[in-house]
């Protein structure tokens, strides 16, 4: 019987986090349980750093507020953790130190709210013991086997009120104005933002672009008389003979993504004043998609994430995610989250064999799209 739980919230921060934790203190308090927060993420749980949960204290309030108020981290794989030893790199699997602490604390299960990533260290502990929910978590909608992740309509709607800011600019000035939004392997926030905000061109990491082809869209334009075009470039698009704009390569660690994206929408702005003549110029959203206040519809959502998963919890329901399909909240097997990507500490998501969340060419969003004339770059 669950007495005792706790909340890690790892990977970037979203919009919606506190929400979820609040839902799970709430409807944990309200059946007797115990509900405690580990500190930064997984650093946390290696750490044996954590917190009590109180919704009369630091868990009231919660609404409203970005971020998350038990931290996170996205740099800590503790499966396979970079070590220093005598003035050497060495890997270490500390995963066995996390179990222990969890034993010694009486957690009888553990929330793991995240991405990708945070999912597969979610299963790996399942594997070993560790009873675990996991509940889906990315602004850029790319978790399997769910509808909607909690965050993505807040960054869909600050990326669309920024195309209607680019908008007014553009045809002052007769410009192009190019935006750059997140999402590294998934166009969920360009698709969406570009039909919401009207964009004329949205680039996806999903179809590989020809930049001839979006040219044409905008001379297309001119020639109608339309002397500006919106285009938006997901971070993680790629031109059909090339590759993805990395920005530079960190060195966290093993079975971490170590590659930092940036710069396509300045390529993409620079192709194509080269090749209208049209003066171009590139906003990059960057972190403003994923902070600040959820939308009310995230904060609805996080509320039913969170509700279930505790819920979950107290039916003995472990090493599942709470999922969101088609209007329902059901649950699936981490394993089946994980997919391929099936050995222990292996890289951390974002990988060939991850099984994240893409937009297939049949998909609604890109008939609505091609519907209403924007351009796919193809």
């Amino acid at each position: 019987m669950v007495k005792k739980v706790a909340i890690i919230t790892n990977g970037g921060d979203a919009p919606g986090l506190n929400a979820v934790i609040r839902a799970i203190v709430k409807t944990a308090e309200n059946n007797g349980i115990e509900c405690y927060g580990y500190i930064e993420g997984y650093r946390g749980l290696l750490e044996n750093n954590y917190i009590k949960l109180d919704s009369r204290t630091n868990a009231s309030g919660l609404l409203h507020r970005g971020g998350t108020i038990i931290g996170t981290s996205n740099s800590t794989n503790v499966f396979n953790l970079k070590c220093e030893e005598n003035g050497q790199v060495v890997y270490k699997d500390m995963s066995q130190k996390c179990i222990d602490n969890i034993k010694e604390a009486g957690f009888d299960c553990i929330f793991t709210l995240g991405g990708d990533g945070t999912q597969k260290s979610g299963r790996d502990f399942s594997l070993r013991g560790v009873n675990v929910i996991g509940v889906p978590k990315t602004i850029d909608n790319d978790v399997a086997h769910t509808d909607i992740t909690f965050g993505y309509n807040t960054a869909v709607s600050v990326a669309t009120e920024a195309l209607d800011r680019l908008h007014t600019t553009a045809a002052s000035h007769h410009r192009i104005m190019v935006l750059e939004v997140m999402g590294r392997y998934a166009g969920w926030i360009a698709l969406e933002s570009a039909i919401g905000g009207g964009a004329d061109v949205a680039l996806i990491p999903e179809i590989p672009y020809d930049i001839n082809k979006v040219a044409d869209k905008v001379k297309e334009r001119i020639s109608e008389g339309k002397l500006f075009s919106i285009i938006v470039v997901s971070e993680g698009a790629k031109p059909i003979d090339g590759d993805i704009v990395i920005k530079r390569q960190l060195d966290n660690g093993k079975g971490l993504d170590n590659i930092r994206l940036g710069g396509i929408g300045e390529r993409v702005a620079e192709d194509l004043e080269r090749l209208t003549g049209l003066v171009s110029r590139c906003t990059v959203l960057g972190y403003v998609q994923r902070g600040g206040t959820p939308t009310a519809y995230d904060r609805v959502l996080s509320t039913k994430y969170g509700v279930k998963a505790m819920e979950l919890a107290m039916e003995g329901k472990f090493n599942n995610l709470v999922t969101y399909k088609e209007g329902k909240l059901g649950y699936i097997s981490l394993e089946e989250v994980v997919g391929e990507n099936k050995e222990i500490g292996a890289a951390s998501g974002n990988t060939a064999k991850s099984n994240i969340r893409k937009i297939s060419m049949d998909d609604e969003l890109v008939k609505t799209a091609r519907n209403i004339g924007i351009n796919l770059g193809i």
